[in-house]
């Protein structure tokens, strides 16, 4: 999930929800990064989160999570405009523990079959909220014209990549080690989906910002997971590193229209950039 602020809120808003559907809260609620409400409850004994989306790419995120069906993401219980009810994760293993602590091409595999469950073929079609992953990679072009410099370098493949699309799918669209939870049985599942769509490659270049800048950092990761990535997700090798550099500039034009500091993005980009130099 979106890292979360675990901070005390007013519940009036859950009150509707859990009496509509008979929930029992179990827990405190908090607040995600974009506003919206989540607190942990059972529904007949069975232990879900209900969310209340303040955010419009929230609530696509939602109808997403629908589509998915349970197939490579936690299911939907119930949904109703802004109010999502999902089956709460309760397995105690973590991805991003596990990249830190010694199994991080471990984690990368999980990852990769994780996606491939979110990939795989729907009898229904998709929500026709989904946005265009280009419509993201607009925010990249006034930073390269800006700056130049690694800007103009991730711009540059990002052109190349959206005019020249391959095996285009349904996108998490913010698909790392946080929004890939232990289902316990049901293996790893995927949660807080973005919606949109593209070349099936741009969903793996997130997983090179993460779980932390000082992991995607160290000396020889880049080039290690990224042979894992390919063999695993079936990728091009050049063109998944041309997402991670499209993607980590990105990030960067983001990071500066927030008021963040865009450091660890361009040096993700430029270790992309020098993969791609000596390939």
């Amino acid at each position: 999930m979106t890292v979360v602020y675990a901070l005390a809120m007013p519940d009036e808003i859950f009150q509707p929800w859990l009496k509509r559907w008979g929930l029992t809260p179990t827990g405190p609620s908090f607040t995600t990064l974009l506003g919206s409400r989540l607190m942990p409850v059972v529904r007949d004994g069975a232990p879900a989160m209900l969310k209340i989306a303040a955010h419009e790419e929230e609530r696509n995120g939602a109808r997403l999570m629908a589509w998915y069906a349970g197939q490579g993401a936690a299911r939907v219980l119930a949904i109703e405009h802004e109010a999502l009810l999902l089956e709460r994760l309760t397995g105690t293993r973590s991805l991003a523990d596990m990249a830190r602590s010694g199994k991080d091409d471990e984690a990368t595999r999980i990852l990769c079959e994780a996606a491939a469950g979110l990939h795989a073929a729907r009898s229904e079609p998709p929500p026709p909220t989904l946005v265009p992953i280009d419509r993201w990679f607009r925010a990249l072009e006034p930073a390269a014209a800006q700056h130049g410099g690694t800007f103009a370098k991730s711009a540059a493949a990002a052109r190349h990549l959206l005019g020249t699309p391959r095996d285009v799918v349904v996108l998490h669209g913010d698909f790392h080690h946080d929004n890939v939870l232990d289902g316990g049985a049901r293996g790893w599942l995927a949660i807080d989906p973005k919606g949109v769509f593209g070349e099936r490659g741009f969903e793996f270049a997130n997983l090179f910002r993460n779980p932390s800048a000082e992991i995607a950092l160290t000396p020889g990761r880049m080039r290690r997971q990224a042979r894992i990535v390919a063999e695993h997700a079936k990728l091009d090798p050049a063109r998944l590193m041309q997402w991670i550099l499209a993607y980590a500039g990105l990030g960067a034009a983001w990071s500066i229209s927030s008021g963040h500091d865009p450091t660890s993005g361009l040096a993700i980009a430029e270790l992309a950039a020098a993969e791609l130099a000596e390939a």
